[in-house]
């Protein structure tokens, strides 16, 4: 289940062949009939980026990029093979500000990379699909509501009003390579007379050791015959509201999922079947999740199944910058290296991006467990701008539909170092906090997955959020600052959910031996190592 508002068994077809780039100055063509004939077309990759259509011409280097949000990105497609007659249009990430045009005439106005779009249209055939993604680099410097703090990390301070991704905009983080395109998939749907939609999956471990399954959807069919089948066992739909439907389903002797340093990662098929007609609802786990906060009520450790977890792992960025990708084959080789390691829990910081369904489906057959910042880091973001919060519960709800039955999905927090970021620039307690990560996401989270624990931010607890010894920390005294490793501890870290431990670069005679590569005092390192602004 990709979309909310997919129907199950509608016929879908991906967009993804026939299209071409076309870079024009900021606001030279409003429309795409304004597109000079002269221009150069370039084909382009979908779902994909600018940069990545660029790439593959030749005509950008990933190791000296140049900027990508300076000027319009016109993505146009004509869709030969579409027959005529109603189609829904489904835009699952536009990066970032996009308008789409259907034969010239706008049906879309997109200010957020992190939502989805499902758009009714009526197709003549032979129809001209065209999206502007406005260059975004004019617009930071545009003035906004009034930040209490502007973070160093991140460049310019205007991105804190725009729902985009911070990489490409972490100097000495990562490349300046900026997300613009059509980065997740563009299909054409269009749905059968009779339509199953909003399915809800939500699967219980409880502590007697039964498992309990919940699914409900909404059908427009007259008394459809609807069962749910997980294993071996069927449980009938039963009717509860106007074309809504529940079925619950208890499995006494269920195997829990768990991370694959402790046990099995079982997953169960779920199968919804429908007037005789069987449709895929994709696998589950059952387990259970806790947090421990000690006998003094400032430890976090992460309770699975009852069992006490040394979470060790790693913090994902992309699986690559350019092309910001979302299909299973690129993930699979770093999160299979990361288990081979060892590794049993992966985070997905605040800065990056959110990962695909096929990403957490992975992490489930693997089993990894996963942190999940919501993707607010460092800024004072805005707490009375109306459009701006709208945005946010609708990203939100659509990440949480998307990984709704997932049984790796370990812990939600609103974001990366905001309450860090304010303390350390002196501000005091009460500025830390804002309704995004307070009020809006918690209410959601409760909502849609409450088997998953919630933190407003990371680090998180103490008197001051980036002290190590109470909540969450991001702990970096041995590989940033040089401290011993006794310093590991004697800072009696609870929980670090990012930590340079063990970054420090091999002795000389280790690389020479292995590698063959520059000396440690070379500046070719600190193009490599990753670091906050002006620090060595």
């Amino acid at each position: 289940m990709r979309g909310r508002l997919a129907s199950i068994g509608a016929e879908e077809s991906l967009l993804s062949e026939g299209w071409n780039l076309i870079l024009t100055e900021p606001g030279a063509c409003a429309v795409p009939h304004d597109i000079p004939l002269s221009a150069q077309f370039i084909p382009a990759p979908v779902p994909g980026t600018v940069a990545a259509a660029l790439e593959k011409a030749g005509l950008f280097d990933r190791e000296n990029p140049e900027p990508l949000n300076t000027r319009d990105a016109w993505y146009l497609c004509r869709l030969f093979d579409a027959e005529p007659g109603d189609a829904i249009l489904r835009f699952e990430g536009l990066a970032t500000l996009c308008h789409v045009f259907l034969n010239g005439q706008e049906v879309l106005f997109s200010e957020s990379m992190f939502t989805a779009h499902e758009i009714p249209v009526t197709l003549s055939g032979g129809d001209e699909l065209a999206l502007c993604f406005r260059a975004l680099g004019p617009r930071l410097s545009e003035p906004g509501p009034r930040a209490r703090w502007r973070p160093q990390m991140i460049t310019p301070a205007g991105l804190k009003n725009f729902r985009t991704t911070l990489l490409g905009h972490m100097p000495g983080w990562c490349p300046d390579i900026h997300a613009v395109g059509p980065w997740r998939p563009i299909s054409m749907v269009r749905r059968h007379p009779v339509s199953i939609d909003n399915v809800s999956i939500r699967a219980v471990f409880e502590e007697s050791g039964v498992g309990r399954l919940s699914v409900s959807l909404h059908s427009n069919a007259e008394d459809p015959a609807m069962l749910l089948r997980c294993g071996e066992m069927e449980q009938p739909f039963e009717k509860v509201g106007d074309s809504h439907y529940s079925a619950i389903l208890k499995l006494s002797d269920i195997e829990p999922w768990w991370p694959h340093t402790h046990g099995a990662p079982r997953l169960y098929e779920l199968t919804l079947v429908s007037d005789g007609v069987e449709y895929p609802l994709g696998r589950t786990g059952f387990r259970r999740i806790d947090v421990d906060r000690g006998a003094d009520g400032d430890d976090f450790a992460l309770l699975v199944n009852g069992e006490r977890i040394f979470c060790r792992g790693g913090v994902w960025t992309t699986a690559d910058i350019a092309r910001l990708p979302g299909e299973r084959a690129d993930y699979e080789p770093f999160l299979r290296l990361a288990a081979a390691a060892g590794m049993n829990m992966i985070r997905i910081g605040g800065t990056m991006a959110y990962e695909t369904p096929d990403f957490f489906a992975l992490c489930d057959e693997i089993g990894l467990l996963v942190w999940q910042d919501f993707m607010f880091a460092n800024f004072d973001y805005p707490r009375n701008d109306k459009a701006f919060l709208g945005h946010v519960h609708a990203e939100v709800e659509e990440f949480l539909h998307g990984v709704q039955a997932s049984p790796s999905l370990a812990v939600l927090c609103g974001g990366s170092e905001i309450h860090q970021q304010a303390a350390m620039l002196g501000l005091p307690a009460e500025f830390w906090s804002g309704p995004v990560t307070d009020e809006i996401i918690p209410a959601v989270v409760a909502r849609m997955r409450p088997d998953v624990p919630y933190v407003p931010n990371s680090p998180y607890g103490g008197a001051m959020p980036f002290s190590p010894n109470a909540g969450i920390a991001h702990y970096y005294g041995v590989g940033a600052y040089m401290l011993p490793i006794a310093d590991a501890r004697r800072a009696d870290v609870r929980f670090a959910s990012e930590s340079l431990a063990f970054a420090h670069v091999p002795q000389q005679r280790t690389l020479q031996r292995h590698l063959d590569v520059p000396a440690v005092h070379s500046p070719l390192w600190k193009a490599r190592v990753p670091r906050d602004r002006s620090a060595s």
